[in-house]
């Protein structure tokens, strides 16, 4: 330990003898290591998070897709893989009941609505709830921060409706009020009792930007929602499952118990055996995976993106370290006469190489104690970027322990890796040439090892910029294509009229009267109604019946999009009619039932024939004539910006089809009559659009809660908000190991222009010219940058293979990625190599041949 604490001094001593090379070190270091922090500190808080529970790791899943959020029939590509991850309550029920290896077994909504809720006279605000059986947060192993939590009595059709607030929202929504304990708050203008408080830090069962203000019992859920209530229908799928196994129940028991158990129950539904369901009921599993880190349908969403942005951050670091180790080999040559002293007078190899490893190791803690710093503000940067809209997030920029432990490791890894190669070098050293100033002949080899980490730099750098212009030009792609939709000076609203006490039969009035007040806009040019707006990430779908056809398969491509819409949907969004009309205030429930369909639903369903006229139903043969197709109009994506336009109809606001006999189905029309977004057109750009819009909305109901306002434009652009923070960011990454890759060329360029000062004296007295030393300075680039492009290139052709999946209509083996990434490279490194090179043609001769 002595000798430790006087190498860690004599390091210091030595650092503060050369700030210039101390600062510069220290600035690359932090770097290297604050972006790979800052990127952990990322996986850590969404891929390695742990949920705050008793005991997670007895916590499994049963399902391991985010299958979401209703669905009806087989879920998900259940008809295809077989795989059920999201069940109906009457499933969960029938588990929970005859999985006897689960001490608990808890279920909870699959997807996670938002919700208007207030207390007293307040006016109704917007938060997210979620449905949750009564045993769950026991199964969790939670207590109460205050009042306390759900049990099973309180999930039952009978009990009184109650809710559990979130520690966060209780804060923030209700300023932290002891009161609200046994208070009555209104959900959708509905009373429920406020019965506990859950504990700080809990934030549900998955990781999200936006966890759930407050839970609800499951049973709740038919009070809530009425008509559409999904509760009681056997083939509605919306709850996953998690439960805590009982000790000695190994994963691979439960998953093929749970699997009989799904096949039995399935094989007693008649509505999935129909249509050639019994011939894929032997095929249908579970899959069981632990559910210590909750619900992965975040995780699994940001999995690649944040596997390549840590294999990114990691060369920024290597080559950082090339950087560094360049510097330290430069340096040593400087120390050589010290060293070789140290050396004749007796200190061992081992003392030398200790002495130059403890100095490197302190260099790089130093680094990364400002990287941490530098990491901190990273973190919260790409977390305000990624996600813009979050409240309450669980994922914090704060160093944590574990990111800390990363950090100090890295350092440590990184000190020994760039301090070992100069300590290697000076120890194998003789004392006597280091004396005598061997090295310093034209042929001397000692700059081999800087010129190869030269090499490897540009080749990594390479990786980094092609990779860079990959995401930048598919995000560019990705942004620009054709949506079909005009954006320009429109607005989406979405309100919630259920959550201010509107029902079914009092809608119609309200729809007219925010008709009324908003075509009343100064400058309006377009208004309408529908269940959901274009690329909102919403989609509502069915599978289709020609009429006439037979009910089709398990794996028939059936399904398509639909949307309840108010006349003039079509125009306020763009979207011409390309054949027969377009919807109208003429199509009322006293008039015919009709529909119109995009082009891709006439390819789907009626190739190659006239659509106008032809009819069409979902679900079942009896309903397969219930919409006649009144016109067609041209494909625009409504849903998934980066798949395939899907066949999609539009049916009228005021025409409820009364023919439907099952609840689902019931269900299903009823919530379809709840317009719940607004598209605001104008003639020319409104400064105070936003002020205007909520002020009518205002004047027509107040407590009409504004769920959402933003421009079209911006709701379009909220789809691509991970390919942007990638884009950004592999960019960021790309420049930083171009700059670090020049700085390492120039300081080698310029090491050797100082060790051959005499030479090139020599060389300009007999008669060189300035071009021709200008000349071999650059040769010596050219030779750098050609072995690290060869290098590279091949390089930067399996990174984008690598990258397929994750580029939209990108090739891997993009031109400009595979051109442009080496071009830059090159011009960068002719500027870097040029100012040394510039130096050494400027050199006076007799001056070079004084200083040797």
């Amino acid at each position: 330990m002595q000798s430790l604490f006087q190498n860690v001094r004599y390091a210091l001593r030595q650092l503060c003898k050369s700030p210039g090379f101390t600062l510069t070190a220290v600035l690359t270091i932090a770097l290297g290591i604050g972006a790979n922090t800052a990127i952990f500190t990322l996986v850590n808080g969404i891929l390695l998070r742990s949920l705050p529970v008793a005991d997670s790791s007895t916590l499994y899943r049963v399902g391991d897709t985010g299958d979401c959020c209703v669905e009806g029939g087989f879920p998900g590509d259940a008809s295809k893989t077989g795989d059920f991850s999201i069940f109906s309550t009457a499933l969960y029920d029938h588990l929970r009941n005859n999985t006897p290896e689960f001490e608990s077994l808890a279920a909870m909504q699959a997807g996670q609505w938002r919700w208007s809720m207030r207390r007293g006279e307040q006016i109704p605000r917007s938060l997210r709830g979620e449905f949750v059986s009564g045993n769950y947060f026991t199964t969790f192993g939670l207590p109460a921060f205050s009042g306390r939590l759900f049990n099973d009595n309180d999930d039952t059709l009978s009990a009184p409706p109650s809710v559990v607030l979130s520690y966060a929202s209780w804060q923030h929504e209700f300023d932290a009020d002891p009161s609200m304990i046994g208070a009555t708050v209104y959900i959708q203008a509905r009373p429920y009792t406020v019965i506990g408080i859950a504990p700080p830090g809990f934030f549900g069962d998955r990781v999200s930007d936006s966890p759930p203000d407050f839970w609800m019992p499951i049973h709740t859920e038919p009070y809530l929602r009425a008509e559409s209530s999904v509760l009681t229908h056997e083939e509605s799928h919306w709850l996953y499952l998690v439960g805590r196994v009982r000790p000695g129940v190994s994963a691979p028991t439960l998953q093929s118990r749970l699997s009989v158990t799904l096949r039995q129950w399935i094989l007693t539904r008649p509505t999935l055996l129909a249509n050639g369901g019994n011939t894929i009921v032997s095929r249908m599993h579970v899959v069981v995976v632990p559910a210590g880190g909750g619900i992965q349908s975040m995780q699994d969403y940001f999995r690649s993106g944040l596997r390549m942005l840590m294999i990114l951050s990691s060369i920024v670091l290597i080559i950082a370290c090339a950087n560094i180790a360049n510097l330290m080999l430069a340096r040593s040559t400087v120390r050589r006469t010290d060293v070789a002293v140290r050396m004749a007078l007796g200190a061992g190899r081992g003392a030398i190489v200790r002495q130059i490893v403890t100095e490197s190791v302190v260099l790089s803690l130093i680094g990364g104690a400002v990287g941490v710093g530098i990491a901190n503000i990273g973190a919260r940067t790409i977390l305000s970027l990624a996600f813009p809209e979050a409240r309450n997030m669980p994922i914090s920029a704060a160093p944590s322990p574990a990111v800390l432990g990363f950090a100090f490791l890295a350092s440590l890894v990184t000190g020994i890796l760039f301090g070992a190669a100069p300590a290697w070098l000076l120890a194998r050293s003789q004392p006597a040439d280091m004396m005598r100033g061997a090295g310093r002949s034209t042929r001397d080899h000692s700059g081999l090892p800087q010129r190869a980490l030269v090499v490897f730099q540009v080749a990594l750098s390479i990786v980094l910029l092609a990779g860079a212009i990959l995401m930048t030009r598919s995000l560019a792609r990705l942004e620009h294509q054709d949506f079909g939709v005009t954006t320009d000076n429109r607005y989406v609203l979405h309100i919630d009229p259920a959550g201010a006490g509107y029902s079914l039969d009092r809608m119609p009035g309200l729809y007219r009267q925010l008709e009324e007040r908003f075509r009343a806009l100064p400058g309006l040019s377009s208004f309408s109604m529908a269940m959901y707006s274009p690329l909102e990430d919403n989609n509502w779908g069915e599978c289709v019946i020609q009429q006439g056809h037979p009910a089709p398969g398990p794996n028939e491509r059936c399904g398509s999009t639909w949307v309840r819409v108010s006349p003039g949907f079509l125009s306020s969004v763009g979207v011409p009619i390309v054949r027969g009309r377009d919807l109208s205030d003429h199509d009322t429930s006293n008039s015919p039932q009709v529909a119109i369909v995009n082009e891709t639903f006439v390819k789907r369903f009626f190739p190659g024939k006239n659509p106008i006229g032809q009819r069409f139903g979902i679900d079942r043969t009896q309903y397969s004539g219930n919409w006649q197709i009144v016109g067609v109009f041209r494909d625009f994506k409504i849903n998934n910006p980066r798949g395939e336009i899907r066949p999609v109809y539009l049916r009228p606001l005021a025409q409820r089809d009364m023919s439907f006999k099952e609840p689902e189905l019931i269900s299903t029309e009823s919530s379809s009559l709840i317009m719940q977004a607004m598209i605001i057109g104008f003639d020319r750009p409104q400064p105070n659009a936003d002020q205007l819009i909520r002020q009518t909305l205002a004047s027509v109901d107040r407590n009409l809660t504004v769920m959402d306002l933003r421009t079209f434009s911006n709701q379009v652009a909220g789809n691509f908000g991970q390919e942007r923070l990638l884009a950004r960011l592999s960019a960021l990454f790309g420049v930083l190991a171009l700059v670090l890759a020049c700085v390492g060329l120039y300081g080698v360029m310029s090491y050797f222009v100082a060790r051959r000062t005499s030479e090139v004296g020599i060389r300009m007295a007999l008669g060189a010219s300035r071009s021709s030393v200008i000349a071999m300075v650059m040769r010596g680039v050219a030779i750098q940058v050609a072995a690290g492009l060869a290098l590279g290139i091949p390089a930067a052709l399996y990174a984008g293979h690598l990258m397929k999946s994750m580029l939209y209509n990108t090739a891997s083996y993009d031109a400009a990625a595979l051109v442009g990434a080496p071009l830059v490279l090159v011009l960068c490194a002719a500027l870097a190599g040029y100012i040394p090179a510039h130096r050494a043609a400027s050199i006076e001769p007799m001056r070079a041949l004084r200083t040797e």
